[in-house]
């Protein structure tokens, strides 16, 4: 497949022929499945302190028995462990510990942090990662995911090298896009709703992908800007993600492939 090729500047040059994964056939099954596997893998474990609220001398249930030092008979109260804070001969203040609810006592069920791999195989790997890019240039589904997109054939980029100064990224990104610049920058806005009050009150959009060559050095705020060995399935997942290749990139892939 062929694609427009653009100056840094975002003047048109020439049309050049992508590498043979562009072609590969688009499998969602196995796309779905890495990215969950990946989300997985990336996860951070978090749990609590294994000792935590059974650090009394309080263990076990208290005695009931007749004669029992230190035990609840006739006391009129349960058999929760406790323990003592003061006594005075034997007549013993104990207040409830090590149980779930008791204050100060373990968590009922707290995070294990333990969790079962998604595994699959490199060939599964291979193949969503193929779909990845793969859907980059297809306008089906560009269209899928971006629903306001206006003019669908000018999605599929490549330029000669990524620009270095503000001024000149904004000027190549709407010669390249076009009416589809607004799509190209991250946007943060504050969510509506009682969102806000939930640890999410801000929402963005994804922003353009820039996959850059592993000798470019660009950096960029506002765009998601990614070397080949840095880049996850969750940087092409949904499907469909509007993405600008640099023909470095481009030249690393066709060795690979």
């Amino acid at each position: 497949m062929k694609v427009i090729l653009y100056s840094a500047n975002g003047d048109k040059k020439e049309e050049i022929s992508l590498p043979e994964i562009f072609n590969a056939k688009i499998r969602e099954d196995l796309a779905l499945k890495y990215f969950e596997a990946e989300k997985f893998s990336l996860r951070q474990s978090y749990s609590s302190f294994s000792e935590a609220g059974k650090r009394h001398s309080a263990s076990g249930t208290i005695s009931h028995r007749r004669h029992e030092w230190k035990g609840h008979y006739g006391k009129g109260i349960s058999r929760v462990p406790r323990k003592t804070m003061h006594r005075r001969g034997i007549n013993f203040y104990w207040v409830g510990a090590e149980v779930s609810n008791a204050r100060g006592g373990r968590s009922a069920h707290p995070p294990k942090g333990i969790y079962r791999e998604r595994k699959i195989n490199k060939k599964e790997k291979a193949g969503a990662i193929s779909s990845g890019f793969a859907a980059t240039i297809n306008k089906d589904y560009l269209a899928r995911r971006y629903s306001s997109i206006k003019d669908i054939n000018a999605i599929s980029a490549v330029i000669e090298s990524f620009p270095i100064k503000t001024k000149e990224v904004i000027l190549a990104m709407k010669k390249i896009f076009g009416d589809n610049f607004e799509k190209v920058f991250r946007v943060k806005s504050v969510r509506a709703g009682k969102g806000k009050m939930r640890t999410r009150k801000y929402k963005s959009n994804a922003g353009l992908l820039v996959v850059i060559g592993k000798d470019e050095r660009v950096k960029f705020s506002g765009l998601d800007i990614k070397k080949i060995s840095e880049l996850r399935m969750r940087d092409l997942y949904p499907l469909g993600r509007l993405a600008l290749y640099t023909q470095k990139a481009l030249g690393e892939m066709k060795n690979d492939t």
